[in-house]
């Protein structure tokens, strides 16, 4: 048997999953429940989990899937659920409820250089990225540092979403590993069998490389940017 808050926790879970395929975030939990407290939203949280009732996707951030209804669910209605989601947002209707997967952990592999190349540091963090900034395949980020590609809109400080491949079009922005020890952030191009690596800021000059000396390690997807 579950507690009133526990009810009231998993079915404003589960009509959020119906109508927009999103977990609440604990703020909105928080507030649905008048709870105090983040922490109260973890405690239900966490006795739901050992009772089977949700789960936690792994390698996800917000993410809760709703496995089963207790066989005395309380018939009230559940604490009302924010109406200002976008209909684009919304499960279409007669889907079946989605797992919130909207937050992808991606390993943060350290900083690259939008400069001069410098080194591309293997880390062990990671930083929470939406989904919807990412399409198949594996993706990695790195933080930005430099200023050589701010007329593309990357910024020293931004974090570049990058898909892991080894081969790129010219034209398209890309990680290039650099005689097997500097990694940078450039447009590739080739000419006349040699890689020229294009910055994106005028003060700087493009970088011409042997084709055996230029590595593609991904390309990038997209960009997120903290503002402090």
């Amino acid at each position: 048997m579950l507690t009133r808050k526990q009810h009231e926790l998993l079915r404003f879970i589960q009509v959020r999953l119906e109508d927009s395929g999103i977990s609440p975030s604990f703020e909105e939990m928080k507030e649905a429940l008048d709870l105090k407290s983040k922490s109260g939203v973890h405690r239900l949280i966490s006795a739901l989990e050992e009772r089977g009732f949700i789960r936690r996707l792994p390698n996800r951030a917000r993410a809760l899937e709703v496995l089963r209804q207790p066989e005395d669910a309380d018939p009230r209605p559940a604490p009302a659920v924010a109406a200002t989601a976008p209909a684009a947002l919304r499960a279409p209707a007669g889907a079946p409820p989605a797992p919130a997967n909207d937050v992808i952990e991606l390993p943060l592999h350290g900083r690259i250089a939008a400069g001069v190349p410098i080194e591309a540091l293997e880390g062990q963090s990671t930083l929470p990225v939406p989904a919807a900034l990412l399409g198949s395949g594996e993706h990695y980020a790195l933080e930005v540092s430099g200023d050589s590609m701010i007329e593309a809109g990357i910024l020293d400080g931004d974090f570049a979403l990058v898909k892991r491949t080894s081969t790129a079009r010219d034209g398209e922005i890309v990680v290039a590993l650099v005689r097997g020890e500097e990694a940078t952030l450039k447009y590739l191009r080739r000419e006349d069998g040699m890689i020229r690596l294009d910055p994106a800021n005028a003060a700087y000059e493009p970088q011409f490389y042997g084709a055996d000396e230029v590595e593609v390690q991904g390309k990038l997807a997209g960009l997120l940017r903290r503002y402090h």
